[in-house]
């Protein structure tokens, strides 16, 4: 009977010792921070230029590992990409269309617009060059010979940063891109690129997403030079006072970062096919900014 009494409570201690093991167990695990739930997160709507040239590739991962926030991408044209921020579907917004930028300031939809970057717009064609335009370096007489030649020209017709540069080019040139020869497609620039090349089609492209698909076109730069050709980009937060749910100092610090050092000379670096495809416009050499 004794050595039973004393095995007895050896057992129970024993099994105490393991509940407080597990209830130990239990709380640092309740305790311990979940760092997939401590992510915060950002939504970006911005052209399918920034994201077809493979930038915001470059620029992203460097943002998320020193703030812990992810951007959440949606790439579509800047009209729609401004009208994403006018209802507060995204927190911030990267577009090439400065009239439009402005009129989503002044209404009051965003704030803390800044300068990021530049390039420019090209004039793609065959190498045939039916309309005779290669070399020009007056963009509005080149649509005028595409016009009176009736060549086949793709449009984004999407209501985007390079669709409405298109429309103030032809405004220019005084003639109304209208026949069976002007193909509106409704699609992004990689997917107009695309159909131009398979029509033999001539067509207004950014030369970021020219170089990135360059290697599966058989079109040429044919215009180039021009200074309505020029192509800024600015980043806007979308304004909480609009939207409250808004993540304002999240998407100011991804403003902060894109035009920061660190982030300009991501931009500046940024090549495809050894040719820089942006010009940082934030950081200017000797340390000037620009708003």
């Amino acid at each position: 009977m004794t050595d039973n009494y004393c095995e007895r409570p050896t057992s129970l201690l024993l099994a105490g010792i393991l509940l407080l093991i597990v209830a130990a167990g239990c709380r640092n695990e309740a305790a311990a921070p979940d760092h997939r739930s401590e992510l915060r997160s950002i939504k970006l709507a911005t052209t399918t230029s920034t994201d077809n040239s493979g930038l915001l590739a470059e620029l992203l991962p460097p943002f998320q590992a020193m703030y812990g926030i992810e951007v959440q991408v949606i790439a579509v044209g800047t009209g729609r990409a401004i009208k994403h921020g006018e209802n507060g579907d995204v927190d911030v917004i990267l577009v090439h269309a400065r009239a439009a930028e402005d009129r989503f300031v002044e209404s009051g939809f965003g704030v803390n617009r800044r300068d990021v970057m530049h390039n420019d717009f090209v004039v793609l064609g065959p190498a045939e060059d039916p309309a005779r335009i290669k070399g020009s370096a007056d963009v509005a007489q080149a649509l005028r010979k595409l016009a009176a030649t009736e060549s086949f020209f793709v449009s984004r017709g999407d209501d985007s940063g390079t669709h409405k540069k298109e429309m103030a080019l032809w405004e220019a040139a005084g003639v109304p891109p209208e026949g069976d020869w002007y193909l509106p497609a409704g699609q992004g620039m990689g997917a107009v690129l695309t159909i131009a090349n398979e029509k033999r089609a001539y067509a207004l492209t950014d030369r970021g997403t020219y170089q990135a698909y360059r290697d599966k076109l058989a079109l040429e730069v044919l215009v180039e030079g021009d200074r309505r050709l020029y192509n800024p980009y600015g980043v806007i937060a979308v304004n909480p006072a609009r939207h409250s749910d808004a993540r304002y100092i999240d998407a100011m610090t991804f403003i902060g970062w894109i035009t920061s050092p660190e982030g300009q000379a991501i931009i500046r670096g940024f090549k495809r096919g050894g040719e820089v495809l942006f010009t940082p416009d934030a950081v200017l050499d000797g340390g000037a900014g620009a708003d």
